[in-house]
């Protein structure tokens, strides 16, 4: 068998509920949604288990998915199961790097609460977005976007889904050019707006100054990055490239493809959804994946991987 690689989803992802059951089970997962909730002075509860309009607010969403996905990575840990290699697309970077050891539990949440407010506030809310493009390859999409300003690609998610980003008139413009060259289709996402784009630069600077205050410790084990797709071995690194990574493109695709060429062939998601996993049979069908988002999804994968 060869490495194991923990992936971890972003944004999007959420939903009222996620992680309830290794919270009701486990006392090491009710002990990060407390401590959560202590660190960031909100009801992390309420906020993951009820139904609430706050979720999907970015401010929000960030803390509480880093939540949940660390409450079940650390009961996955205890029951035997540890990665040789991880990455997290886009906001799951942070869980990746918690992960790999390099950064505590309570700097990430703390961060990433920051994080989410500083992405709302650099664009007014209406004034950019988003949108998916299916089934046209990214080099064509790359040419037809050349000519139209503040609009870039945000995500290489796999083969036939890139996620393009923008500001309002020239997301407009791109969504028509692209219908009308061919895309299997041109969906608008419902996000407060043009994430990991050149319009979030500024909101990079002042999150590389928030970052300052975070201590790092050495890796115990590499992740791969979002902004370059390459594997991180020390800390030395880490503070730039999170700075960077909130208005770069998130090089999702390639960073698969870069943790196979790594020896990764065991992907499991650890998250809400199921998104990485879908991703993961459009990038490469020859390995192993899983999904962990239940209690029961966990009992199953560990049985078949013998821990």
């Amino acid at each position: 068998m060869g490495k194991i690689a923990f992936v971890f989803p972003g944004q999007g992802a959420q939903k009222a509920g996620m992680g309830l059951d290794f919270y009701k089970e486990y006392p090491s997962a009710r002990e990060i949604y407390e401590k959560a909730g202590a660190w960031l002075g909100m009801d992390v509860k309420e906020l993951c288990f009820e139904e609430n309009d706050r979720l999907n607010q970015t401010q929000y969403t960030q803390a509480a998915m880093v939540t949940t996905s660390m409450a079940m990575e650390r009961v996955i840990e205890e029951r035997g199961l540890h990665a040789d290699i991880t990455a997290g697309l886009s906001l799951g970077e942070y869980c990746a790097i918690v992960t790999a050891g390099a950064m505590s539990l309570r700097d990430a949440i703390v961060t990433v609460r920051k994080r989410g407010l500083l992405m709302e506030e650099a664009v007014p809310a209406g004034q950019g977005g988003m949108a998916a493009v299916l089934g046209m390859e990214a080099d064509v999409i790359e040419r037809i976007l050349e000519p139209i300003a503040q609009v870039s690609i945000a995500n290489y998610n796999c083969p036939g889904q890139i996620v393009i980003t923008g500001m309002r008139q020239g997301l407009d413009a791109a969504m028509d050019a692209l219908k009308g060259a061919g895309a299997k289709r041109v969906i608008e996402l419902t996000v407060s707006g043009p994430f990991h784009s050149e319009m979030l630069s500024e909101a990079g600077n002042r999150l590389a100054a928030e970052l300052e205050y975070v201590e790092l410790k050495a890796l115990n084990i590499p992740y791969v990055t979002n902004v370059t797709a390459e594997t991180v071995k020390d800390t030395a690194p880490i503070k730039e490239l999170l700075a960077r990574q909130i208005a770069s493109p998130v090089r999702w695709q390639q960073s698969v493809e870069h943790m196979i060429a790594e020896g990764a062939d065991t992907f499991v998601e650890i998250g809400p959804g199921r998104t990485l996993t879908g991703f993961m049979k459009k990038i490469n069908r020859d390995v192993t994946v899983y999904n962990i988002e239940t209690v029961a999804d966990m009992n199953e994968v560990l049985s078949k991987l013998g821990c």
